[in-house]
């Protein structure tokens, strides 16, 4: 496993260019929807590296966004477990934009940014089954996550 001997992962960080076919509103703006499935994709990682498995997103109880997001921006979404319990894990999640599209210079131009900016930050929960851990330290059920019926 890549978890520590106390079931930590530390940070997971993905780069992606959001493309035109990710363009949903006038613009070429993004939906708000695409750097959520980022943050899924990061948390899937995260629960991989401590649990050995997927696990499941139960919920956000957080979403916050920030800044638009156009086709041709390059975004890092970062992650990390924050809390650990016997089966939840509570993660907060940012997106930042790295790279901006400037169609304003040509249709293929972009720049660096000096600083990130932050487009989206969020907080959710995670479950995996006790049956399903694989990992390190399962914790303790201190932020243990209630059955749906």
């Amino acid at each position: 496993m890549a978890a520590g001997e106390d079931g930590s992962v530390g940070e997971v960080l993905i780069r992606v260019r959001m493309s035109a076919h990710d363009a949903h509103y006038g613009g070429d703006l993004v939906d708000g929807a695409r750097v959520l499935g980022l943050f899924g994709d990061v948390a899937t990682e995260l629960l991989i590296r401590r649990d050995g498995d997927e696990g499941l997103f139960v919920a956000y109880d957080l979403v916050e966004f920030t800044a638009p997001v156009h086709a041709g921006d390059y975004i890092e979404a970062r992650g990390r477990i924050t809390r650990a319990g016997a089966t939840s894990r509570t993660m907060e999640f940012t997106a930042h934009k790295v790279i901006s599209a400037r169609p304003d210079l040509s249709p293929s131009a972009a720049e660096v940014l000096d600083e990130p900016v932050l487009v989206v930050r969020a907080r959710g929960t995670c479950v995996t089954p006790r049956a399903s851990q694989r990992g390190a330290d399962q914790g303790d059920g201190a932020n243990e996550a209630t059955s749906r019926p």
